[in-house]
């Protein structure tokens, strides 16, 4: 499977194009869901939600969903994260009741959680449940210099976790007007990009941008690397971001087609007549 969606799944500015006009916000998720097949669960970053409201999700959903939870701040961003054993389990729990829908976590650590801290992090992955797929995040600069990554990607293999990729290339393109203006609606850090395979699947966060022309490349390339990850039996999970939200299912409606175009997958429930797009594809700058 490739799992392909946006890191939410109700916006309002969708209404009219990629919602049917109307669409109540009550049904916000059951439409989304009959398109894309993931998303970024950043909801629960802020509040786990209760019991009643992942059996509504799960309810919301057809089989071949997958939810990929962000997990809670008051584990990510504790003082000391190898104490958050209590807090863990309950969270994972919670997510449990989403059953089959249920994806790969993923946990975001804070920018200061240095290399310093990675027993922290072997003491977490050591009481993480082992049979829950989990991908992490890093934001500091430490990890993308080889002797530290090396380091890193070594524990999570160990543990069988993915290592996050994020581009976020595409936001820095442009005049100095239309990247200041992108980045300041997508806070996301200037990292470089680690291509690392820790386990069997994989996980992408693509920062696009509202120009398709600028991501044309961007999206070539990846969808080179997806094909070649997916005929190795790896499992991608890929989220298109954009700092205009009204562009983000049109970006992954994009890559995806242009990895169908290498190998054999099947349609995304969501389909769209006309060229490769679908969606009308509108212009900012």
């Amino acid at each position: 499977m490739f799992y392909i969606g946006c890191p939410i799944w109700g916006y309002k500015g969708w209404v009219g194009n990629f919602f049917p006009s109307s669409t109540p916000q009550s049904n916000f998720l059951q439409v989304y869901s009959r398109k894309l097949t993931t998303v970024e669960g950043n909801t629960t970053f802020y509040a786990t939600p209760s019991v009643e409201t992942i059996v509504h999700w799960r309810n919301e959903t057809p089989p071949e969903f997958r939810f990929c939870p962000k997990i809670s701040r008051d584990i990510s961003h504790k003082p000391h994260l190898e104490t958050a054993k209590n807090e863990t389990l309950f969270f994972t729990e919670r997510m449990r009741g989403l059953g089959d829908r249920l994806g790969p976590m993923f946990l975001q650590l804070p920018p200061a959680f240095g290399p310093g801290q990675l027993g922290q992090l072997e003491v977490f992955l050591g009481f993480w449940p082992a049979d829950l797929q989990l991908a992490i995040e890093v934001r500091h600069p430490s990890f993308y210099n080889e002797s530290y990554t090396s380091t890193l990607n070594t524990l999570l293999a160990q543990h069988k976790v993915a290592r996050v990729m994020m581009d976020t290339r595409p936001i820095r393109i442009g005049t100095a007007e239309e990247k200041r203006l992108l980045q300041a609606r997508e806070r996301k850090p200037d990292l470089p990009i680690e291509i690392a395979i820790t386990t069997d699947f994989t996980f992408l966060r693509y920062i696009g941008h509202p120009r398709m022309e600028v991501n044309d490349p961007f999206l070539d390339r990846w969808s080179e690397q997806l094909s070649q990850w997916l005929g190795q039996g790896i499992t991608p999970y890929v989220f298109c971001h954009c700092p205009f939200q009204e562009y983000s299912p049109s970006i992954c409606y994009v890559l995806y087609q242009r990895v169908r175009k290498l190998l054999p997958l099947p349609a995304l429930p969501w389909e769209v007549a006309g060229d490769e797009g679908g969606l009308e594809q509108g212009r900012l700058f």
